[in-house]
């Protein structure tokens, strides 16, 4: 099948969009605390953004990371005329991350990256009792 993406390479790409997905929730959950002085130094979450990809060869698709966006969430301002880094208010501004949403976010990409690992273990399987037929 010269041309074509086989199974491997569907998987490899799937597997590797996964991580960068996970990748950005662990980035979000790290600064889940972070305060700053200014409205626009605040930490903004970031997410992944996927596109299909279709082989024309055989018709099938796969996924890319097309993108890497910070999220227009706006951050939270909170009086603290204590804290170091008040702006002349005595507000700060603390991250807009959901750490629940992240956490939900970090097991949905874990569990499709093992779903991703048991299908090629699958199609390995199967390519191998195919060999051994012949």
């Amino acid at each position: 099948m010269p041309g074509s993406m086989s199974i491997f390479a569907q998987v490899q790409r799937g597997m590797s969009a996964q991580l960068v997905r996970m990748n950005a929730a662990a980035s979000n959950l790290a600064n889940a605390g972070a305060v700053a002085g200014r409205e626009e130094d605040a930490y903004r979450p970031i997410r992944a953004v996927f596109s299909e990809e279709v082989d024309r060869a055989s018709g099938t698709s796969t996924v890319r990371v097309a993108a890497v966006m910070r999220s227009d969430a706006a951050p939270v301002r909170r009086h603290d005329p204590g804290h170091p880094l008040a702006d002349e208010n005595g507000d700060v501004w603390d991250s807009s991350v959901d750490e629940t949403a992240e956490m939900v976010e970090i097991m949905e990409s874990s569990r499709q990256y093992q779903n991703l690992v048991e299908a090629m273990q699958t199609a390995k399987q199967l390519m191998l009792d195919t060999m051994r037929i012949k």
